[in-house]
């Protein structure tokens, strides 16, 4: 095994040259900041690849050396996660986004794009510069705005083969610049101004300008001399329409606008509070002049932004929502302690804990303690089942874990969210980490255990920097560690990274993967809750799950099973993405139809494209089509349809979805994310994608469709763990309900147009010769000949749809 670490240090991989030598100093400081023991071995990788952007194989034999990790542990871990490279990078990552909401508006066109305008040749994943290096990424849970592609740490979205160079040339202008994102994650002082704009920072407000906005906003309101605060707060849920403020004056309605630049922040102003410090401060008739102009264009800019709430499109968005895992969304700064606290927070906690808790509204105030069998018994009543996917019932596992005898238990919080399609979690983790380590702390308590963990995605970085910071910001205060809230319960909780592997959202690959092992699931029972982390009793609860348990507590079981079903009660909080007008974070009654989801909330597909299906679910779940759009989004409700809820990714898919097409997509990323393990997962999905692959291709045989259906049901029912078992969902749901395009692709035609190797696109005779086709071919298959017909040379063609989208008389059609 020395061997193999040996060799990939000598590893120099063409063309791009290897670095100089590594200095090899910090991993002395990893090692003491991370400690020598096994479960150290993934953040020390992680810290390594942060600081030299690769593994180098003499950091790995220097590891080693000073920490009782050995060679094949290290070799085994990070080869399995995604995350670590033993190749040397570019100075800059492009990550291209390959989730689902980004699969089906393009997102491989932008790939192959960007490979292109860098010049990176096949099968390498650096340009000849060593420059940039080319990345695909499950999900960067940026869904509404797919597709997405991130450079180091700037975000682009809705991104098109066409602005491929575009995107480059805007990171190395800001890169030249110097241009770094703003910090809004500095703690503030408690807003004092009367008047307030709430400026939304979660990651897809930040992914469309808001931290520029915030920036812009506060240097505007310190040039006029207004008291105003300008405020950060977690997502607003409406992401179609990012960056989207608030403004919030004594005594006036509040005004809402949409889509500002930074560019627009000293007219928004000037219109709402005027200039009066600044004309107090500066003399001279030209500045007097400048606030005159920036008035007036004041008063022609709000019209073009602003929002009005209560119009028919943004009132349907959020009419038939419940928010209770999302309560106070865009309204709460994130990591204003005091804040949390004066709308009722940590009061559930402290009725558990016995403390008196006085802060917050009357009807928050503590009261009666309660034992720890008296708190599960009222998340029993309430009906709460796990929102990670399963739908198991939350106090049965609570109660379980607390009978079990002992004194060291552990709790965690996964948020570990690698669906495809899916960023409930993150937005959770970025907008209301105190509630979430909350509900933490009060299952702690419930089946008592001393010690936590979150495990949160590393490619939510804003999640893990935030939840960290309200870690801290609790231990400064006394409320975690020796005293829970000053009781007598103590509860340290940390955070643990996950590294880039979608199996390890199962329980115990999520453990295995804690202790520092490749994140491969075993066979159960013994269940974590008898025999997990350590072998020591274990909870795990996604981060959902547990945002919803102080609501219980506060408000009372019945008030949360007033919604939902008999058998799935509350509320679910959804990703709605993909083919949809209105994309967003929405939280609704569980038993909400697919309809009322999709046309009314999310106001249907564009105008001219057919509602054709969901998929919900993400790799596990499965594709509903329209004609069922009336089924209840409920646990059993989808079981029954051949799908499962999932963590609550719903990516709408419009008439220009192949369903073909995306059942491939779902074998590649589960085929892809197969730990390897058991032979029905990783040799049947394997199977199931060379059968998808040749009708994709239009290679396929009438046998295909029997084997597919035989493979899947097999994969299904032999399979260990939760992946391999509903990883055919997506085959066998496509089967059962577009079986027509299934036997489509075995005549060699796609009826969507998305399957590359069975169309082709022919320029029609009302070709007026323009040119604009053969100047947009990026591969110059169109021979420019003005004033004539074109032609498409087939063999150089590479259905990037380019020329169809910049012809101006519609001449070309795809065949």
């Amino acid at each position: 095994m020395n061997s193999m670490l040996e060799s990939a240090a000598a590893e120099k991989p063409e063309p791009v040259a290897g670095p100089a030598p590594p200095d090899l100093g910090y991993v002395a400081e990893l090692v003491a900041r991370y400690g020598r023991t096994p479960d150290a071995v993934i953040p020390i990788l992680q810290g390594l690849q942060e600081h030299y952007g690769y593994l180098p194989g003499e950091s790995l034999l220097k590891v080693c050396e000073q920490t009782s990790i050995t060679p094949a542990a290290i070799a085994g871990v990070s080869s399995f996660y995604d995350m670590f490279r033993h190749r040397p990078a570019g100075k800059s990552i492009v990550r291209v986004c390959r989730g689902t909401a980004c699969h089906v508006t393009g997102a491989e066109r932008v790939e192959d794009a960007l490979r292109r305008h860098l010049n990176i040749a096949p099968g390498q994943d650096t340009d000849p510069a060593g420059l940039f290096t080319i990345e695909k990424v499950a999900c960067l849970g940026c869904c509404t705005l797919a597709p997405v592609v991130k450079i180091d740490q700037l975000t682009f979205g809705h991104a098109t083969p066409e602005k491929a160079p575009k995107i480059m040339d805007e990171f190395q202008v800001a890169q030249a610049l110097g241009e770094a994102a703003p910090n809004t994650e500095e703690l503030r002082a408690p807003a004092t101004a009367k008047a307030q704009i709430n400026v939304g920072l979660g990651s897809c407000c930040m992914a469309k300008g808001s931290d520029q906005l915030f920036a812009a906003l506060q240097q505007s309101v310190a040039r006029a001399g207004v008291e105003v605060t300008v405020k950060r707060v977690g997502c607003v849920g409406i992401c179609h329409r990012t960056p989207l403020i608030e403004v919030i004056q004594p005594g006036k309605p509040v005004a809402f606008y949409e889509g500002l630049q930074a560019a627009d922040a000293r007219s928004l102003i000037y219109r709402h509070f005027g200039v009066r410090g600044l004309v107090r401060r500066v003399a001279g008739w030209w500045n007097r002049a400048l606030d005159t102009l920036l008035l007036e264009q004041a008063v022609d800019y709000t019209p073009r932004h602003a929002v009005d709430v209560k119009q028919p499109e943004v009132a349907a968005f959020l009419d038939q929502q419940v928010h209770i895992a999302t309560e106070s969304f865009g309204q709460a700064d994130p990591l204003d302690l005091d804040e949390y606290v004066a709308h009722g927070g940590f009061s559930a906690l402290a009725r558990c804990v016995g403390v008196d808790w006085k802060p917050g509204p009357p009807e928050h105030a503590g009261g009666k303690p309660l034992s720890a069998l008296e708190i599960i018994d009222t998340v029993e009543a309430s009906g709460l089942r796990g929102r990670g996917g399963a739908g198991f019932p939350t106090a049965a596992k609570w109660r379980m874990a607390a009978h079990q005898p002992g004194p060291v238990k552990y709790v965690i919080g996964n948020g570990d969210e690698g669906d495809p399609g899916a960023f409930m979690d993150r937005m959770l983790l970025e907008s209301f980490p105190f509630r979430i380590i909350e509900g933490l702390a009060i299952a702690a308590v419930a089946t008592g255990t001393h010690e936590g963990f979150l495990y949160i995605r590393h490619e939510y970085p804003l999640a893990v920097k935030r939840v960290r910071a309200a870690i801290k910001l609790l231990q400064k205060r006394g409320w975690l560690g020796e005293r829970l809230l000053g009781a007598d319960h103590s509860f340290t909780l940390s955070i643990k990274e996950g590294a880039g592997a979608f199996v390890c959202g199962e329980e115990t690959a999520l453990i295995a993967s804690i202790e520092g092992h490749r994140g491969m699931p075993r066979l159960r029972p013994p269940f974590p809750v008898k025999q997990g982390l350590w072998n020591k009793p274990t909870v795990i609860n996604n981060v959902e799950t547990l945002a919803m348990v102080p609501w219980i507590l506060r408000h009372g079981p019945e008030a949360f099973a007033r919604y939902g079903t008999a058998s799935s009660k509350g509320t679910k909080v959804f990703a709605l993405a993909g083919n949809v007008r209105r994309g967003g974070l929405i939280e609704i009654p569980m038993g909400t139809t697919v309809r009322e989801i999709v046309e009314e909330i999310g106001g249907g597909v564009a105008p001219g494209r057919r509602f054709k299906a969901v998929q919900i679910g993400g790799p596990s779940g499965g594709c509903l089509p329209a004609r069922m759009a009336d089924t209840p989004v409920d646990y059993e409700s989808l079981r029954s349809a051949g799908a499962i809820m999932g963590s609550g990714g719903l990516v709408v898919l419009d008439d220009s979805a192949c369903m073909v097409d995306i059942a491939r997509y779902f074998l590649q990323f589960t085929q892809n994310q197969s730990c390897g393990k058991c032979t029905f997962c990783r040799i049947g999905t394997r199977r199931m994608l060379d059968i998808l692959d040749q009708l994709c291709a239009g290679k396929g045989h009438t046998r295909d469709l029997a084997e597919l259906e035989h493979l899947a049901k097999q994969v299904g029912a032999g399979s260990l763990c939760g992946l391999g078992k509903t990883a055919p969902n997506p085959v066998l749901t496509t089967l059962r309900y577009f079986h027509e395009e299934y036997e489509a692709h075995l005549r060699g035609r796609c009826p969507a147009g998305k399957c590359a190797a069975l169309i082709q696109y022919r320029i029609k005779d009302n070709c007026t010769g323009c040119t604009l086709c053969a100047q947009s071919c990026p591969v110059d298959a169109i021979p420019a000949t003005p004033y004539l017909r074109h032609a498409i040379a087939q063999e150089k063609c590479t259905r990037c749809d380019a020329c169809r989208k910049v012809c101006p008389y519609n001449a070309v059609e795809v065949v």
